[in-house]
């Protein structure tokens, strides 16, 4: 198994869209307290340590699009790289519930040695990629648990995140209702943070963007990926085709 906190596949496709995974694994580097946050491993499984289902239609989806990918190989308990370095919900200590042990008592050495380790060389590999594409269109994959512990469940199937005003999502949005899918519009979350994977490497660049959120249970198997990444080629493809962007 690499080490690499990243895995890229079809650097060489030549379309315009980067699909990328930031929650891709549950994958906890052997350096970080031997390999174990302290959490057993149905807690491992869990939402709360990666994006169930997202890493397969990453994967797909980019395929289907001749376009690269790129996915993170570090679990977000270990440091989200969904989040700026400032924010403090980078390390979680308490998620859905759960403490996380071996983050309970990390300080800002451990904090800074998972930042140049993993976080810093995923975002530099997701920026050479992006740099290398003519106009590219940045694409991130999510997934959501269908509910949180105390929570109301979620109906969304799929949800689209996206800054103020953004016509490329509004399209998008009004394509998969078209398709009489529940689609949540800045739902299960609101809109974008200050410093995530998309405004980093598309809003601060003025790329077209879009954050697909799908409901995990809908993509736990491959037959559920392919379905949804299926679904998702034909959409994003005639939305950028109609929009000219």
């Amino acid at each position: 198994m690499t080490d690499d906190p990243f895995e890229v596949e079809g650097a060489d496709r030549p379309g315009r869209w980067l699909v990328a995974c930031d929650h891709a694994t549950n994958i906890v580097p052997d350096w970080i307290n031997g390999g174990d946050l302290g959490l057993p491993p149905e807690d491992m499984n869990r939402h709360i340590a990666y994006d169930i289902g997202a890493a397969g239609v990453t994967r797909k989806l980019a395929a289907l699009l001749d376009s690269p990918a790129i996915l993170s190989r570090f679990s977000r308990l270990v440091c989200d790289p969904n989040r700026g370095e400032d924010d403090p919900t980078i390390m979680m200590r308490l998620y859905d519930g759960t403490i996380i042990p071996a983050n309970k008592n990390a300080d800002d050495a451990e904090k800074e040695e998972r930042l140049r380790r993993l976080y810093r060389p995923y975002h530099a590999a997701y920026a050479d990629l992006a740099n290398k594409i003519d106009n590219p269109v940045i694409c991130a994959v999510h997934s959501f648990t269908p509910r949180l512990r105390g929570r109301h469940p979620r109906p969304w199937e799929v949800g689209i995140l996206h800054a103020d005003n953004d016509p490329f999502s509004t399209a998008i949005i009004a394509a998969c209702r078209e398709m009489g899918w529940c689609t949540g519009d800045n739902e299960p979350y609101a809109g974008h943070l200050p410093g995530d994977a998309v405004d980093r490497h598309a809003l601060q660049q003025g790329r077209p963007n879009v954050l697909i959120e799908l409901r995990h249970d809908l993509i736990a198997d491959e037959a559920g990926q392919t379905l949804w990444a299926n679904r998702l080629a034909k959409i994003l493809s005639q939305v950028l085709e109609d929009t000219g962007l």
